[in-house]
């Protein structure tokens, strides 16, 4: 069993900056895929990024790519995903997750956080 806790959401400025951590009860990040998802209203759950294993290789949803970065401190049993330029379109609640299977689908993924709120506002 791994519970993840999720921080550092908060209501922002749109071209503001956000880190929002995850934290694993145990060793975690060099054992499994690690993603992020988001849930906004009115909207279906949404792949935002993923990492492998140890860092490995990282997954980003096109309308993310070049704003934000996932990344991942095994020896600290986090992940982060550090998310730059905010947009409206980006207000969701955050979830990270982590599995053994296919990066992008929230199926493959086996324990989740409680999620992070991040607003954007104009």
């Amino acid at each position: 069993q791994v519970r993840l806790v999720e921080s550092g959401g908060g209501l922002v400025q749109a071209g503001d900056s956000l880190r929002l951590s995850c934290a694993a009860s145990r060793r975690t990040f060099d054992l499994y895929t690690a993603g992020w998802f988001r849930l906004a209203p009115g909207k279906d759950r949404e792949f935002v990024a993923a990492i492998t294993k140890e860092g490995g290789i990282t997954y980003y949803l096109d309308s993310v790519k070049g704003r934000f970065t996932i990344s991942s401190d095994s020896s600290k049993n986090l992940v982060y995903l550090q998310m730059n330029n905010l947009k409206p379109e980006d207000t969701a609640v955050y979830y990270c997750a982590v599995g053994l299977g296919y990066y992008s689908d929230p199926n493959d993924y086996d324990y989740w956080g409680q999620g992070t709120l991040v607003t954007v506002s104009e």
